[in-house]
């Protein structure tokens, strides 16, 4: 049977895992013990060398391995529309709708963003393999706006660099619970995976620094219309942090308030803007994505609360 290869690129966010915790959190849809088995029989190489499970991982290493191509589902383009807010030789921003999987997954292998680009783009970079063409960082499915797209390895490995050197500019806009004291703060908090629930995250003391800047554009009765900006770049990151000091994002069925008083469908967050040079030109790049529908919608309602 024949075998594909997937390899992938450690991110800043891996760095630090063991090599078997590092392949689970890459590819979600491989079980834990499939990924055990591979790395015992020697099948798991880190650059040039063979490693075990115990190998802890370095941002920029390179993670290859092998399955049967029958364990890995092919992806197909799809005439799926998509807006490109920027596009030169080396990159795309697009605005991923609010309710789109970025990439395929577990119960997500058709509908994807992934699907969308295979079919309107001719050459994406091949860096994260397979399953995740041109995709160098992700937004979750419920969370609209900006995303950078890199058309070949060379833009991925300086856009990754990039984003691991916390030198690209990231706006988002969203809607919070509750009014804050302070016009603006700063959330310096360490995240981990949750160690009583895997799909979540949480503010834990072992995981590693992530920092939210935030700054109130609007407050309204019971809630607050805010900007935050990213200095790290954590899975759930504005999430995990606005929910720890006790300013949940509007919708958020993980880690929000379940009875709001407003319909949503999933969290109020949106990408705005992106600030960075262009892995291609050499040229200052910065897109906005405007507010979707769904969000001012959403701004409409509790302006009118007041």
């Amino acid at each position: 049977m024949e075998n594909k290869c997937l390899k992938f690129y450690v991110s800043d966010e891996l760095a630090g895992l063991r090599l078997d915790k590092g392949i689970s959190e890459q590819y979600e849809d491989i079980s834990r013990s499939r990924i055990a088995g591979i790395i015992k029989e020697g099948g798991v190489s880190v650059g040039d060398k063979v490693m075990k499970a115990s190998y802890i991982l370095k941002a920029g290493d390179n993670v290859e391995f092998s399955l049967p191509a029958s364990e890995i589902p092919d992806i197909l383009p799809e005439d799926i529309p998509i807006e490109i807010l920027y596009e030169d030789p080396g990159i795309l921003i697009v605005n991923k709708p609010k309710g789109m999987v970025v990439h395929p997954a577990p119960g997500h292998y058709t509908g994807t963003l992934v699907n969308a680009l295979m079919y309107h783009v001719k050459d994406l970079s091949g860096i994260n393999g397979v399953l995740r063409p041109g995709i160098v960082h992700r937004i979750d499915k419920d969370t609209s706006g900006s995303l950078i797209v890199c058309k070949n390895d060379s833009a991925h490995n300086k856009v990754a660099a990039m984003l691991s050197g916390h030198s690209i500019l990231r706006l988002y806009r969203a809607v919070v619970h509750g009014t804050f004291k302070e016009e603006q703060g700063t959330v310096d908090m360490p995240i981990a995976r949750d160690r009583k629930d895997r799909k979540r995250m949480a503010c834990d003391p072992s995981g590693k620094r992530a920092v939210t800047h935030y700054k109130v554009l609007e407050s309204y009765k019971g809630f607050s219309y805010i900007e935050c900006r990213l200095e790290t770049g954590r899975t759930h990151q504005i999430r995990v942090h606005m929910n720890h000091i006790g300013h949940p994002v509007l919708g958020d069925e993980v880690y929000g308030v379940r009875k709001s008083g407003i319909k949503t469908k999933g969290q109020t967050l949106h990408a705005y803007f992106l600030g960075l040079t262009s892995p291609a030109t050499g040229e200052r790049v910065e897109v906005y994505a405007p507010l979707p529908e769904y969000f001012e919608e959403i701004l409409d309602k509790i302006r009118g609360l007041n």
